[in-house]
């Protein structure tokens, strides 16, 4: 392990592991907010609006993250051991019947996922290690570099060419 730190004896080898955990926690973290929350690609074109776009990932991911912490301290664990995906799948399932309920039920409907949350515990896996490698392969399709109505019209030409279809 490679540091900064010119004190040999300033931090122990045991204390700059578990620094490296909490390191390997931010890059998980990270892969969360870019692969789960689906921002691996940015839709939007002007600096302003990825700004924007950006801010309302990172505000889904916490406000996913509170969710999943309030369920912890509701099922008595910590919250680094349950699962964001299946959280944030349980609170799409959820997502209509939060918005059209009220009073009592709302909050019943919350404590229900809440619980359901509470029980989405991730194995304790020590010393795990996975390989840093797409497993999907990206298909062999050219990318859309034209607004989809023209590429639609592209194509209908093309199959009146070959006489797939009759012209109207």
């Amino acid at each position: 392990m490679i540091t900064t730190l010119l004190d040999p004896k300033a931090v122990t080898p045991r204390e700059l592991d578990a620094l490296y955990a909490l390191r390997w926690n931010i890059e998980v973290d990270w892969r969360t907010i870019k692969v789960t929350m689906a921002m691996d690609v940015l839709r939007c074109r002007s600096p302003e609006m990825i700004e924007k776009e950006i801010a309302v990932h990172l505000l889904a991911y916490n406000l996913v993250r509170w969710t999943m912490a309030s369920a912890a301290w509701l099922g008595d664990v910590l919250p680094r051991c349950l699962s964001f995906t299946s959280a944030k799948r349980v609170l799409l399932a959820f997502d209509e019947q939060l918005r059209h309920c009220g009073g009592k039920r709302l909050s019943f409907m919350f404590a229900t996922v809440l619980a359901a949350i509470a029980d989405l515990r991730i194995p304790h896996r020590p010393g795990r290690f996975e390989p840093r490698a797409k497993k999907r392969r990206p298909k062999p399709l050219p990318l859309l570099s034209v607004p989809r109505l023209i590429a639609r019209a592209k194509i209908r030409e093309q199959r009146i060419v070959r006489g797939l279809i009759v012209a109207p």
